[in-house]
């Protein structure tokens, strides 16, 4: 069997510094821009995912909850999710268990 590959996401690299809001009429750089056109395809690939967090600043529950329990929402199952995404944050590593508490309580639709 081989191993799945691992695709790394620098938040403020890749995405935006200053990410905001959680729909696109909160701004540009929205939790459902990063969940749609980063999040969602990589998976959807069947890539495992590690985002790193760090460099980018204000992040906001409504994005992180948004970016995140969305895919729950969207179709990912929660247990799936924790197992293919790696969130990674040495600056603030609060923001791990933050995230990993935004896909459990999703509820699907």
């Amino acid at each position: 069997m081989s191993e799945r590959m691992t695709k790394t996401i620098r938040l403020a690299a890749d995405f935006n510094p200053f990410p905001f809001g959680r729909y696109p009429s909160h701004g540009e750089w929205s939790g459902q821009r990063f969940r749609e056109e980063w999040l969602k395809p990589a998976l959807l690939a069947g890539e495992a995912i590690e985002v790193d967090l760090d460099g980018a600043r204000g992040l906001s529950p409504s994005f992180l909850e948004e970016a995140f329990g969305g895919l729950v929402r969207g179709g990912f199952a929660a247990k799936d999710l924790i197992s293919r995404v790696r969130i990674k944050s040495d600056r603030d590593p609060t923001l791990v268990d933050t995230v990993l508490i935004y896909i459990r309580a999703a509820k699907p639709m």
